[in-house]
């Protein structure tokens, strides 16, 4: 009997992880940046996002690794995102006021 129960008790577990990963998806976003300021900035735009769970910005590639829960957002929504903090990404060119809001050393336009 008590076999029972543990192998039931193994599989309501194995089976509520699967749903809670069924929605989890991890992404890399092209993003404009040029320094770590960049960095923190997009990485902070990202965070600030419901649902998303972890953003790693790599200044060398200009890639964003975002792992996120599809429930609550997309690509596009953190895409969106980061064009509004002043960071252009290939879906969204950050309008000119929020790009003009960078310090010097973070403008990436030429």
């Amino acid at each position: 009997m008590k076999t029972k129960v543990v192998i039931l008790m193994a599989g309501i577990l194995l089976i509520s992880m699967g749903a809670f990963a069924m929605g989890k998806k991890t992404e890399k976003i092209n993003v404009a940046g040029k320094c770590g300021m960049c960095e923190t900035r997009i990485e902070k735009a990202a965070l600030a996002i419901d649902g998303v769970k972890k953003a790693d910005y790599d200044l060398k590639t200009k890639t964003l690794t975002v792992t996120f829960d599809q429930k609550k957002t997309s690509v596009d929504g953190i895409e969106k995102a980061e064009a509004a903090v002043g960071h252009d990404t290939d879906k969204y060119k950050a309008e000119d006021a929020d790009y003009n809001k960078l310090p010097g050393c973070c403008k990436y336009r030429k």
